[in-house]
This record gives structure tokens, sequence and C-alpha cells, in this order.
């Protein structure tokens, strides 16, 4: 574990909050899971609704938990690196990344293995350019995935 716990940089929430969108009012993800606000499932219910001091607060609670998961990781990562699999978790969960085989390769020091290992988590396909997004984040570069407006720019 690393001797001092990190936390998502500005950018890093920045890129979280592009990839998922903001949402004011719930909605079924597309594996059907009630969401709202940033991402956020955690007693969701459809009908719920939100705004946006209340959608940053959920934010920033589920951020704790992904970073969490990250901050086990047993070798020493940059920030960037840190923000995609803090992106990666708070899209995947905790224990999916626990138990995968891109924290199995990374914690016997194969960094060079993630963004392969980032490319086999595309399930459901709407996750793909997420995914594109990390792996470029996690090499260092910072591309933003606009899911939700479709728009392929990108923000350095």
């Amino acid at each position: 574990m690393l001797a001092t716990p990190m936390k998502t940089s500005e950018q890093g929430v920045e890129l979280i909050k592009d990839r998922e969108g903001v949402r004011y009012a719930a909605y079924l993800d597309s594996v059907g899971v009630p969401t709202i606000g940033v991402g956020h499932t955690a007693g969701v219910r459809m009908g719920d609704t939100c705004d946006d001091a209340q959608a940053m607060e959920w934010l920033a609670d589920d951020l704790k938990w992904s970073e969490a998961a990250v901050n086990k990781v047993w070798v020493d990562l940059e920030q960037h690196q840190f923000d995609a699999l803090v992106s990666f978790v708070f899209n995947v969960g905790p224990g999916a990344f626990a138990n995968s085989t891109l924290l199995r390769a990374l914690n016997n020091g194969h960094y060079d293995e993630v963004p392969h290992q980032l490319d086999r988590w595309h399930i459901p396909p709407e996750i793909t350019s997420r995914r594109n997004g990390e792996r470029e984040q996690w090499k260092g570069t910072m591309f933003v995935a606009r899911v939700a407006s479709n728009d392929p720019s990108i923000s350095t």
C-alpha cells in the first residue's frame, strides 16, 4: 500500500464528470441500474431528482470508495495514473477491480500492461470511449471522452 493515500486531482474529477455526465433526474444506466447525479447509484429510485449541490456531494462521497480501492495498489502511481484508475473503479466497482487481472498485473509492476487490461473492459460497448479515455489518461494524455454529447473533442 502507498505510504500516503492519494486523492483524485481536480482534472481527474472533471474527467469523471465528463465521462459520467451530470443528470438531475434518475435514469436507468446501460445495464438497467437507477442512477442520478454523476453516476450515483446508492439508494436511487426512479423518480428521484437532485440539484447540482446534491450531485456534487454524492460525487465526493462516491469518490471516497473509488480512491480507497486504488490506494490499496502496492506500487507507486503518478497522479494521472491514479486518476485513471479511480475513474475505472468508479465505473466498474471496487470488487471488480480487486479481482481483476489489471490489478494483479499492476501489483506485479507491469505498468505497461494496464492499457491492454483497460481495453478488456469495454462491456457494454457504450463504454468504449470511456475506456479509451482512461487508457490515454493512464499514459499521461488527457483525453476527455464526451460520452453524453458524443463530442469527440480532446481537452488538454
